[in-house]
């Protein structure tokens, strides 16, 4: 195969909720059948599509490229403008997810994520930055013939980056296009910073524009035919084919080049399938799993006095099967390495019940544990009701144990304060549901 000429760096999916209508499988199955070696997603200020992306880019011999178009707050403009960044390793992606995280967490204006221009400052490691052509402070003063305040932060940028910022040009049909490029190669020329062409891809094939443009103005709360909207994308924004970005930008070989260059410098390794758990506090001089055993057996036992009568002829039978399921259970447990887990949502059930907050009997597969029962995970004895723990955990199928435990919903803010005051801010999340704007949610 021949080297590539061209790679898209500019990409938003359909969870930039804003402004994208690609999905993740179409995107990856057109680079395949076209042979395009790499490809990013730079979603609008989030990482959400990244997991799938990455799988299915893998799995597909296509090289992901992950970075996210972010809001910076300007120093010589009124509003917001954009950069975008691509990760170049693994000190890049943490560092991107915390510029992400602070502007959701701490500095939102009118449902925007903005990012405080002396972050960058802190946070610039292993990141590649574009300066988001006409989208970008530095472009929106070239348009504005503020040609000395483009140069500044053109060139407070290039301080912080270094050989990692590359002016960004464009031409995609849409007003200023030109007028920007024709100014940004010569601030390039004159500073010395490198040029980079993209497409920034809002679809895959031109025939979808018109489907993007009605999300778009679902987001907005626009309609299709009012004259009077803003036309801020153009049928131009697809995924381009290497030979049409190429005709496209022949007049500048160096910017196709740059991509090229941007994607073999940018190499991000995720680590899948494990799960990092936070550290639950046992005493001294004993090892989470004896802790997890004692606290399991000491609970089997205050149940086994409620659910069996010493002076029935057959106890010893009777409570020999309740002592092997409980062997049995916590050998797959500490073999899988599960024990925090089970300690974990115990503690905070058990926190829960002594805070008067009403907490669900338990229900699902986790009710066929034992060990669940014995800890006061649940509250159902699962040798009585002749539950199953294989359906809750198998080590022929290792996954990550899931508990469906039921708090009062006027109380359960509380339980999950306790959890995050105990285990950190930052080891705790809520998980989010996403809208796919599929057909009946459209319509």
């Amino acid at each position: 195969m021949s080297d590539p000429r061209f790679v898209h760096l500019r990409l938003h999916t359909d969870y930039s909720l804003v402004d994208g209508v690609v999905r993740v499988k179409e995107l990856i199955k057109t680079c395949a059948s076209q042979s395009i070696p790499a490809v990013a997603v730079t979603d609008d200020s989030n990482l959400f599509a990244m997991i799938k992306f990455y799988s299915a880019a893998m799995k597909a011999g296509v090289k992901p490229l992950m970075g996210a178009d972010l809001w910076v707050e300007s120093t010589h403009i009124d509003e917001p403008a954009k950069l975008s960044f691509l990760v170049q390793n693994e000190q890049g992606y943490q560092n991107l997810t915390l510029l992400i995280s602070r502007a959701w967490q701490t500095n939102q204006d009118r449902g925007r994520a903005l990012v405080k221009a002396e972050w960058l400052e802190e946070l610039h490691d292993g990141l590649i930055v574009l300066s988001a052509a006409s989208q970008g402070e530095v472009g929106q003063l070239l348009l504005a013939e503020k040609t000395d305040l483009a140069r500044q932060q053109a060139s407070w940028l290039q301080s912080i980056y270094g050989d990692r910022v590359y002016l960004e040009v464009q031409r995609t049909s849409r007003p200023g296009d030109e007028d920007c490029l024709h100014a940004t190669v010569a601030l390039a020329s004159e500073l010395g910073m490198p040029v980079v062409a993209s497409n920034d891809v809002r679809f895959i094939r031109r025939e979808d524009f018109e489907a993007h443009e009605a999300r778009v103005c679902i987001h907005d709360g626009n309609t299709l035919d009012d004259p009077r909207r803003p036309k801020k994308y153009s049928e131009e924004q697809y995924l381009k084919s290497e030979d049409e970005m190429v005709a496209l930008f022949s007049d500048l070989p160096e910017a196709l080049e740059n991509t090229v260059e941007i994607a073999r410098r940018c190499t991000l390794d995720i680590r899948l399938g494990e799960n990092f758990l936070p550290d639950f506090p046992i005493p001294d001089g004993m090892t989470i799993e004896q802790y997890f055993e004692k606290l399991s057996r000491d609970g089997l036992e205050e149940r086994l006095q409620v659910l069996l009568d010493k002076n029935d002829p057959e106890y010893a039978e009777k409570r020999k099967e309740y002592d092997d399921r409980l062997k049995f259970e916590l050998d797959i447990i500490n073999q899988m390495g599960f024990p925090g887990y089970f300690l974990i949502v115990a503690d905070f059930i058990q926190w829960g019940k002594d805070n008067e907050v009403p907490v669900g009997p338990g229900r699902g597969s986790g009710a066929g544990s034992l060990v669940a029962y014995a800890l006061k995970i649940t509250d159902l004895d699962p040798i009585g009701y002749d539950l199953l723990f294989e359906r809750f955990l198998n080590p022929e199928r290792v996954s990550m144990p899931d508990f469906d435990v039921d708090f009062c919903m006027e109380k359960r803010d509380r339980v999950i304060n306790y959890v995050a005051d105990k285990y950190g801010r930052d080891a705790v999340s809520q998980i989010i549901t996403f809208g796919t704007m599929a057909a009946k949610a459209v319509v």
